[in-house]
């Protein structure tokens, strides 16, 4: 399964998309929701949403409640989970390399200072990730930094729709969609 959120440059998984915009959904919420309101609510097939709540709650990110007044809610303050709390649950370390840590990657050459590049990727992605909590996003107040990001990033889509026709026919999901969540155009 694709994530509408997919560049040719990188993959967010469509396990990952779903998991925040259900959390995003249960900030406000004066009461636990059910998994067949957060799937409506976000237009998330409710069986793949199910197992997410499952990972989210094994990862205490949510809390569920049985009975009729049951559901699942938070299971703790918005702002001391961050986004990359919900994507590790999910999917695991993040911008993760195979043979583990990169500081003991060596290449050899003219690739000798690759591993460089990947420390300072893993980097941004933990600068973005780690430094968004799910109450900023809820009440759509990005840091500063992030959305200097996302303005760079739709510029440089910008550029390369200007510089080649054929591109413009493919929508950016962030120029429609600035931050999460929202729905790609369909």
């Amino acid at each position: 399964m694709q994530s509408k959120w997919q560049t040719e440059a990188m993959r967010i998984p469509a396990k990952v998309d779903y998991a925040v915009r259900a959390m995003v959904e249960m900030v406000d919420a004066s009461a636990p929701l059910k998994a067949e309101e957060l799937a409506a609510a976000q237009d998330l097939p409710l069986t793949y949403l199910l197992g997410i709540l499952r990972d989210l709650r094994h990862h205490r990110l949510v809390q569920s409640q049985r009975g009729p007044d049951g559901g699942f809610s938070l299971a703790r303050p918005a702002e001391e989970i961050s986004l990359a709390d919900m994507f590790r649950a999910i999917d695991g370390p993040l911008a993760e390399l195979p043979d583990g840590s990169l500081r003991t990657v060596s290449y050899r050459g003219p690739a000798k200072d690759l591993n460089r590049v990947w420390m300072a990727m893993r980097a941004s992605l933990r600068r973005v990730l780690e430094q968004v909590s799910l109450a900023e996003l809820a009440a759509g107040r990005l840091p500063r930094h992030v959305e200097l990001l996302a303005q760079e990033y739709e510029k440089d889509v910008d550029a390369e729709h200007s510089r080649d026709p054929r591109r413009s026919r493919l929508a950016s999901p962030l120029r429609e969609c600035p931050t999460l969540p929202c729905q790609a155009a369909r």
